[in-house]
């Protein structure tokens, strides 16, 4: 057994078994080491049934009414038995119980399936039963508890339990069990980091990192585990771009674009002339870039990082035009097929308004095997069609005539191979990248070590800033009023929470659950509606149409919609426990208000009295440039917060945050960069097992479109 060996090659994991962890990404041996845990648990401590009431609801008189949230709280409680349980025959089952009382206090246990525990519990013997526990009558109840000797309970008490994302199906405990067996069988002694790096940045060794990421020994552990491979994600992926940027440097320029300073006047100038509005000095400024560079003796390799609202889209669009007038195809990735759609009709209208007989097609996933066949022959005859779409553009059907310029919009979404993928479609395209993610230069620059980088730095200036304010939760009943009056004024809502569904670990709104409060709280004829990222795509795109046309007020989301369509009626963006988001992300999704001609608002609501959080989410309030809030957030959350919640979203490393991790991600790059200037192909001996990794990195990537 190796990395690549196949899942279903283990031991005990059968084709429905194979099929499910399929549906969490596990193809290989390797990738199920890569399925890290989504935060960790501690067994709650020992609780003596007399101390239960305490335990789950403090002082509170637990006859009252609001006690019962409190149900479903995990619990270890400690009994002495007094009487064999009772074993009855059930319908389809034998059900197990156990009732104990002390004084006025009495709980039930049950267990189904599980008839042998009559001879387990022996009378006199004491055990701590951990299972959820609920309020029944006067008294409590709890199934299917897991059973401890309190000596053992005790000594597993200060460990940390890892949580898994899983699937219907699929539970904890097989994901864990199976992570271990792996762990076991697999030889992990070899290390592909030279030793020198590891004891220069203090990492730990590979193996070492992989168990205590899965199952940590101490917190002091689990900070060395997740420190070593947050590096890893970071040196792989500078390595990766490093190496990348040596193979473009290399392409010649073959497209002949025509000349700015003479012959046929450039389409781009006559439209530009009859936009509604004039570019910003900003905008003119990348434009000019990005035209030197196509007209230059190399390939273009060029990032555009635009604040929200910027206007980076006219700007693809302008230099698709250049292309289409030097007789080339040019393409657009964007991450979303809402996206793509709506790019797809924007570039429309500007080429009928202008009277400009250029193809704009369109290739999305969800067409029709019938209508993606119509789309290929389109892609073949027009040789200076605009090409806009999905991932489904690098899909090995789709084959181009004369591609001459690809656009990737919100690179961060796509990885490095993604780019390369399209750009091999073509004869070394041009290659351009989008990114509304305002990113600090020192950072932007390591992590686009292989791009030029331009700034789109200003807003048109007919936008009215969109006015920010921070609340607690005890102004959700104001908040309510406001969306009640924007609504009564014909505008539209996005609610952000930050979980798809509740969770036992974590106390946060969740998209399900608030999309029915406000159902509740608002009038009946508002339509309340949610979307997150589990929902099939089809819906998801049915939901956002809906609500671009109005036929939705109230979208509740997760930050699913932080890349979405352009909804300029939007005027209000309430986002639930703002400080479980970074800032550079609330600024993004602030962004998804402000689009049209009338005053928007964004509403953060504060869940938590931390003042660490009050004075991040203030910056907010003060400022609407997002290069200065990103900056900022760099410089107040810092490295080394291992345990906190991943907030960024950028660039979608499975641990590492470019905020949190900063200087790690900078010792990465400085390590990578060695390497680099010494062995630019990684070819010398000492460089073999790096170079193996690479390359099992990229073809990682190359397998993974993060949408």
């Amino acid at each position: 057994m190796n990395r690549i060996s196949g899942i279903g090659e283990l031991k005990g994991i059968g084709a429905k078994t194979e099929q499910l962890f399929h549906n969490l990404g596990v193809y290989t041996v390797g990738d199920i080491l890569l399925h890290y845990p989504k935060n960790y648990d501690k067994l709650p401590p020992i609780t003596a049934l007399s101390e239960l009431s305490e335990f789950m609801f403090g002082n509170k008189d637990v006859s009252e009414e609001n006690t019962y949230e409190k149900d479903g709280v995990t619990a270890a409680v400690a009994l002495r038995i007094d009487k064999s349980p009772y074993v009855r025959a059930g319908r389809n089952m034998q059900v197990t119980s156990l009732t104990k009382q002390e004084g006025e206090v009495k709980i039930e246990l049950v267990w189904f399936r599980m008839p042998y525990l009559k001879n387990t519990l022996k009378t006199g013997e004491w055990f701590v039963f951990l299972g959820k526990i609920t309020r029944k009558g006067n008294g409590y109840h709890m199934e299917q508890p897991q059973i401890f000797s309190p000596e053992k309970y005790e000594a597993m008490e200060e460990c940390l339990w890892p949580c898994y994302a899983l699937t219907a199906g699929l539970g904890k405990n097989k994901v864990s069990q199976t992570i271990k067996k792996v762990l076991e069988e697999l030889d992990l002694s070899v290390d592909y980091l030279p030793e020198d790096i590891r004891m220069r940045r203090g990492l730990a060794e590979y193996n070492f990192a992989l168990e205590n990421i899965h199952f940590p020994k101490s917190e002091e552990s689990l900070e060395q585990a997740r420190k070593r491979l947050i590096f890893d994600e970071f040196f792989q992926f500078i390595l990766s771009a490093g190496m990348q940027k040596e193979q473009m440097e290399e392409i010649v320029n073959d497209f002949s674009f025509p000349p700015l300073e003479e012959g046929q006047p450039l389409w781009a100038e006559k439209v530009m002339e009859h936009l509604p509005y004039q570019l910003t000095d900003a905008q003119k400024r990348t434009l000019e870039e990005i035209r030197r560079d196509l007209r230059g003796q190399k390939v273009m390799q060029r990032l555009v990082q635009g604040d929200v609202g910027s206007g980076k889209t006219i700007i693809a669009f302008l230099a698709m035009l250049d292309a289409a007038q030097a007789g080339c195809q040019s393409a657009l990735m964007a991450p979303t097929e809402v996206l793509a759609v709506q790019h797809y009709q924007t570039f429309t209208e500007l080429c009928e308004e202008n009277g400009l007989d250029i193809p704009v097609i369109l290739l999305t996933g969800s067409l029709s095997p019938k209508e993606k066949r119509r789309v290929y022959e389109r892609m073949q005859l027009y040789s200076n069609a605009m090409i806009i779409g999905t991932h489904a553009l690098i899909q090995e059907r789709a084959l181009y005539d004369n591609l001459a310029l690809v656009i990737t919009d919100e690179q961060h979404r796509f990885g490095v191979k993604q780019r390369e993928t399209l750009f091999f479609k073509g004869s070394q395209p041009h290659v351009l990248v989008m990114s509304a993610t305002p990113i600090p230069r020192t950072l932007a620059i390591i992590l686009y070590g292989d791009l030029d980088i331009s700034v789109i730095d200003e807003v048109p200036a007919k936008r009215l800033p969109v006015k920010s304010c921070v609340v607690g939760k005890n102004s959700r009943d104001k908040s309510y009023d406001f969306l009640r009056k924007e609504i009564s004024k014909g505008h539209q809502i996005y609610v952000i929470c930050p979980l798809v569904e509740e969770s036992e670990g974590l106390e946060a709104e969740n998209v399900t659950d608030y999309a029915e409060v406000l159902k509740k709280e608002l009038p009946a004829d508002i339509v309340v509606e949610c979307i997150h990222g589990k929902m099939k795509s089809g819906r998801k795109n049915l939901i956002m149409e809906q609500f671009a046309r109005n036929e939705i007020q109230v979208l509740v989301s997760t930050t699913v919609i932080e890349v979405g369509v352009n909804v300029p009626n939007a005027t209000v963006m309430m986002i639930e426990d703002a400080q479980r988001f970074g800032l550079a992300q609330l600024h993004q999704l602030r962004g998804r208000v402000g689009r049209g001609e009338a005053q928007s608002y964004c509403i953060m609501i504060n869940t938590t009295d931390s003042e660490k959080a009050k004075k991040r989410l203030e910056i907010l309030n003060k400022s609407n440039d997002g290069f200065f809030i990103a900056g900022e957030d760099l410089k107040l959350r810092g490295p080394g917060d291992f345990f906190g919640i991943r907030q960024s979203g950028l660039l979608e490393f499975r641990l590492g945050d470019i905020y949190q991790n900063a200087d790690l991600l900078k010792q990465a790059s400085e390590e990578a960069s060695l390497i680099l200037s010494e062995d630019r192909k990684l070819t010398a001996p000492e460089h073999e097992k790096i170079r193996e990794q690479s390359e099992c990195y990229l073809k990682s990537q190359s397998e993974i479109v993060n949408l």
